[in-house]
């Protein structure tokens, strides 16, 4: 892992990047772990919009492929991922060296911040990830000064908006597994991928919905209902992204 030498983001800053400081990320390569479209999607145009580039990997298996081709200047990993947790991910590469130089964790808890910061992240951003300013500036603060190259600078006030065919990837995605699931082993995931997904979207009812689902399962009690409840509301959902 991390097997590549000197990257770009361990070389002195280029003078043609000084010139750019309304992108400040220019020429660095960010790796987004998200198993969400949406999400992503919201972290591919802070990317466009700063003159980053981007990778996707939707889950630890295909982060581990990225990394042992690629060294990005920027990990960002999203704490809850289907085949584990991205806290250990951050734990690897943090203790890996070369160290991948800015790692941030994401998630739609913001009480997750401190299982990332102590696996060893640089930083946390809470979703739903619109402001271009923090984004920016979670980045560049955790940047050696030397790749920075910028001194005081005005902040954008934008704020980003993911298209919505991320958002009806997401839940295709998930009325898929309600269709498809012949037991609860899936329900973990479900809550959690979904809350996530309503909180990026704004959609506090489907989030209490999905929060509802997690908290009967964790308490033994019975899904029936509650699985019939957010089938139906993820339907009405795509229903409306459809029409727009």
């Amino acid at each position: 892992m991390l097997t590549q030498t000197q990257s770009q983001a361990d070389k002195p800053l280029p003078m043609w990047r000084l010139s750019m400081p309304r992108r400040p990320l220019t020429g660095l390569t960010v790796l987004v772990v998200e198993d969400s479209r949406f999400a992503s999607e919201a972290v591919r145009l802070l990317c466009l919009r700063s003159g980053a580039r981007i990778r996707r990997a939707d889950c630890l298996r295909s982060a581990a492929r990225h990394l042992q081709t690629y060294r990005p200047a920027v990990v960002i990993v999203d704490l809850g991922l289907p085949d584990g947790d991205g806290a250990g991910l951050i734990r690897k590469m943090h203790e890996t060296q070369p160290r991948v130089p800015v790692i941030l964790g994401i998630s739609g808890d913001p009480d997750a911040a401190g299982a990332a910061l102590a696996a060893g992240a640089d930083g946390f951003l809470a979703k739903p990830i619109e402001s271009l300013a923090a984004f920016q500036q979670a980045i560049l603060s955790a940047l050696p000064v030397e790749q920075t190259g910028f001194g005081p600078r005005i902040l954008p006030d934008d704020m980003i908006q993911p298209d919505q065919s991320g958002l009806r990837d997401d839940l295709a995605h998930v009325a898929e597994i309600l269709a498809s699931a012949e037991d609860t082993s899936a329900i973990d995931y479900i809550a959690r991928f979904l809350a996530g997904v309503a909180h990026s979207a704004h959609d506090p009812a489907l989030e209490e919905a999905a929060s509802a689902l997690a908290r009967d399962h964790q308490a033994g009690n019975a899904l029936a209902t509650d699985l019939a409840r957010l089938s139906g509301m993820v339907h009405d959902r795509l229903a409306r992204v459809a029409e727009m």
